[in-house]
């Protein structure tokens, strides 16, 4: 049984531990750290300062938080940290179109925007097998804006479930952003929850709910990858949110 599993008794809790940065930002860590040391003790201590800051938000940005995803038939669990920005009902990818992808018909599609200042490693939001990962180079627009997603240099993934469902999503790079990363190819078996990949400096991802299916969150409302339930597969309750 590991730290994180809770056992059949009451008394057992979870203590806070400070996220480690993953792996493919460290090097961008060193670097920056390098860059403070030399500007500090050689050319300028004023500017060495100002990077220390640069380098403690570098490793901010690479950090990668451990998640508990919650466990229930049928949930789709948010594939990235951020705010829910749009919801639309849209033609799938059609890069994820066809028979044995996402189909033809209409899909709603939740975007969730991520910030500089949000967790940038990716989820896959449900278990089951890699099934397509197409990247296409584009255009660095506002990841805000809806025509992102046909313009934007992205990467759509595509995951099919034991029952079949297939789920697609859209890793999709921004004004900042530069680099998207995956950590899986086509055939690969994955968790629910399990990192897929990241986006370095900002972005979107944008998840399309099968047939049947709308999101249990509301515009405005900030999902935790690998935690936050999206939807439940047949779930066809839509939700509101008020803001205040």
């Amino acid at each position: 049984m590991t730290s994180l599993e809770k056992p059949d008794v009451g008394t057992t809790t979870i203590k806070w531990r400070f996220p480690s940065v993953h792996p493919d930002g460290r090097k961008f860590v060193l670097i920056s750290a390098a860059i403070t040391v030399l500007l500090l003790f050689f050319i300028w201590d004023e500017l060495g300062f100002v990077f220390i800051g640069i380098t403690m938000w570098v490793a901010a940005f690479f950090r990668d938080p451990i998640r508990t995803a919650p466990r229930g038939e049928g949930l789709i669990i948010a594939p990235a940290d951020g705010l829910i920005t749009m919801i639309a009902t849209v033609a799938p990818p059609r890069e994820l179109e066809g028979p044995d992808g996402l189909g033809s018909l209409p899909m709603t599609r939740v975007s969730i925007f991520m910030s500089v200042f949000d967790v940038h490693i990716n989820r896959s939001p449900i278990a089951g097998t890699i099934r397509r990962v197409v990247y296409i180079s584009g255009a660095f627009l506002n990841a805000d804006l809806d025509k992102a997603s046909e313009d934007n240099e992205r990467q759509h993934i595509m995951v099919e479930g034991t029952d079949g469902t297939r789920i697609g999503f859209t890793q999709i790079a921004g004004l900042v952003a530069r680099r998207i990363v995956p950590f899986v190819k086509p055939g690969d078996l994955v968790a629910q929850a399990q990192r897929i990949g990241l986006i370095r400096f900002g972005s979107r991802v944008d998840v399309y709910l099968p047939a049947g299916t709308l999101p249990r969150v509301a515009l405005g409302q900030r999902t935790l990858a690998g935690e936050t339930v999206l939807a439940k597969i047949g779930e066809s309750i839509a939700v509101t949110g008020i803001a205040q």
